[in-house]
C-alpha cells in the first residue's frame, strides 16, 4: 500500500536525522526523560495512556525501550502504564472491509515503534478489539482491558478509554498533538443520540483470536470516515489549558501535553450539554 510505502521511506529519514543528532551528542537519556515526567506532575502509582511518536523526540539512547523503562520506573510497582495498539493505519471502515483476523497475542500495533515495543513485553494485558485494543502493564491492566471484547462500540463504559477516566488517569501525548487523543470518543459512545453520526452505519461481523488460541467473532461499528475528516481536535489546546485539562512540555525535541483524563471527559460532557461544543463543532453550536 501506498501509505505504508511513504511510513518506510519517512522512517528511514528520521533515522538518519536521528544519527546526526547522535553524532552531535544531542541525546535524550533515560535519567532527563524520569525528570521530565516526575516535574510536569506523574508519581509512583499513577495510571497513564500513552500515545506516542519516537522520532519526534530526537535521539533516545536506546530507544523505545528507554521511553517504557522511564515511564515504568517513575510508576512503580502499583502504578499502570497502557497504550494504544490498533491493527490499522487509516479508516477502519477501510480496513475491516479486508476481512482481517484480529489475534490478540500476534497482531502487530501500527501505532508507532513505541507502542509495537510495548506490546511484545512481558506480562502485556491486551484487549481484545478488532480495531481500538489497548496494551497496559501494572496495577490495574487487567481491569482496563478485560471487558473491551464484544463491545458494539469501541469508546464505551466497558472500554479502556472510558476507564481510565473513572481511574482518574492521565493520558500523555508524546510528540503528538491532540488528532491522537482518543478519549476525545468517550463522550460520543456516553451521550444517548449524539447529535452527529459519527459511526458509520454499518455494523461489522469481524473475526478474532484470544489469548489462548480460541477463534472468535464480534460484531462491531467503526467510525464514519466522512466526520473523521471533520475534526477539529487541535482546537482544543487553548480552552483545555485554560481550564486546567491539560498541560504542554517538551522532551527532547517533542512537544508533548499530559491531560487529565477525568476533567477531559466531563469537560466534553458539561461543554456538550451546555453549548453543543463537540470535535465536530468546537465553537458551539
Amino acid at each position: 500500500m501506498l501509505i505504508d510505502i511513504y511510513k518506510q521511506l519517512k522512517k528511514r529519514k528520521g533515522i538518519k536525522q536521528r544519527l546526526v543528532l547522535k553524532d552531535n551528542n544531542q541525546i535524550v537519556t533515560q535519567q532527563q526523560i524520569e525528570e521530565k515526567l516526575r516535574k510536569i506532575g506523574i508519581s509512583s502509582g499513577d495510571t497513564i495512556l500513552v500515545h506516542s511518536s519516537l522520532s519526534k523526540i530526537g535521539y533516545v539512547e536506546g530507544g523505545a525501550k528507554t521511553i517504557i523503562n522511564s515511564f515504568n520506573t517513575v510508576l512503580g510497582k502499583d502504578g499502570t502504564i497502557a497504550m494504544p495498539a490498533f491493527p490499522a493505519i487509516g479508516f477502519n471502515y477501510d480496513y475491516l472491509k479486508t476481512q482481517p483476523v484480529f489475534d490478540v497475542s500476534k497482531t502487530p500495533s501500527k501505532m508507532g515503534t513505541i507502542t509495537e515495543e510495548f506490546r511484545q513485553q512481558n506480562n502485556v494485558k491486551r484487549s481484545l478489539h478488532p480495531t481500538d485494543s489497548v496494551c497496559a502493564i501494572g496495577k490495574e491492566a487487567e481491569y482496563l482491558t478485560n471487558t473491551h471484547f464484544n463491545q458494539l462500540t469501541p469508546y464505551n463504559q466497558n472500554s479502556p478509554f472510558y476507564k481510565l477516566t473513572l481511574l482518574k488517569g492521565k493520558i500523555i501525548l508524546l510528540g503528538v498533538d491532540l488528532n491522537s487523543l482518543t478519549n476525545f470518543h468517550t463522550l460520543e459512545d456516553v451521550v444517548e443520540d449524539f447529535k452527529f453520526p459519527v459511526y458509520h452505519q454499518t455494523i461489522f461481523d469481524t473475526s478474532l483470536v484470544d489469548e489462548h488460541g480460541v477463534k472468535l467473532t464480534m460484531k462491531t461499528k467503526v467510525h464514519n470516515p466522512v466526520y473523521s475528516k471533520k475534526r477539529q481536535c487541535n482546537a482544543f489546546i487553548k480552552p483545555f489549558l485554560n481550564d486546567g485539562v491539560l498541560q504542554e512540555f517538551t522532551i527532547g525535541f517533542a512537544q508533548c501535553y499530559m491531560l487529565d483524563a477525568y476533567k477531559l471527559h466531563h469537560w466534553m460532557l458539561d461543554n456538550y450539554k451546555s453549548k453543543g461544543i463537540t470535535l465536530y463543532t468546537p465553537q458551539g453550536s
